[in-house]
């Protein structure tokens, strides 16, 4: 008689593929140092090609997960005049976080993702799939974590019967500090938190939150592969 899987936990759906993700940068991290310690023999460029894996296996699990993220609701994006103004605001995070480019002494320079530095032909794919990533997968798997799981989860364990932008003070200054540790830059990072917060307490809409997160990243991708900057990426 085949056991039956124990169905995952509302948490996990929502905190597993941040977590897979935050992984892979761990794993990236830690083979950058081996690398510079001359402890493994590999090129620098060559921890580019992790990206693509890194997004298939956050795809992946977001995929399985898409029937339990109720919140996540797509059809708030057709009140025109609100996306119009949510657009605005990811314009203005993306001002905001290449204008706030500081790193503190303690924390080291980013390294950025530069895929001119890899054999012509992966350079175009590599550039699509990173792109992708950034403006289409990233901010759902993060948007589900911050604004739909933790931000309600600092509030009550049982989140889900914290309405979806419902406003403290504690839960808002938490996730914005934890939102620009996540970050490289991390001021840049607390600001980006702080308009993500706010457009969720606007409109109550998730949606709405990934579509301005995911015009930020969009705009700031066009921009890096336009200035060369790639340490914004």
């Amino acid at each position: 008689m085949s056991r039956s899987r124990r169905p995952v936990s509302p948490a996990a759906v929502r905190y597993l593929p941040f977590a897979a993700y935050m992984l892979f940068i761990g794993v990236e991290q830690l083979i950058r140092s081996l690398i510079e310690r001359g402890t493994l023999p590999l090129a620098h460029e060559q921890l580019l090609y992790l990206y693509p894996l890194k997004i298939l296996v956050v795809v992946g699990l977001l995929y399985s997960f898409r029937h339990q993220y109720h919140e996540l609701r797509w059809r708030d994006l057709q009140q025109l005049p609100v996306t119009l103004l949510v657009s605005l605001v990811g314009l203005l995070v993306f001002v905001l976080w290449i204008n706030l480019d500081w790193v503190f002494q303690t924390s080291t320079a980013p390294h950025g993702y530069n895929p001119t530095l890899l054999p012509q032909a992966f350079q175009l794919p590599m550039t699509v799939v990173r792109i992708a990533g950034a403006a289409l997968v990233v901010p759902v798997m993060e948007e589900l974590f911050w604004r739909s799981f933790l931000i309600r989860s600092i509030e009550n364990q049982q989140f889900e019967t914290v309405p979806i932008g419902h406003f403290s003070w504690t839960s808002f200054l938490i996730t914005v500090v934890l939102f620009g540790l996540e970050h490289h830059l991390v001021v840049a990072g607390m600001v980006a938190g702080i308009f993500y917060n706010l457009v969720l307490y606007r409109t109550r809409s998730l949606a709405q939150c990934v579509l301005a997160h995911g015009i930020t990243n969009l705009v700031l991708a066009l921009y890096v592969l336009n200035s060369g900057r790639w340490e914004f990426w």
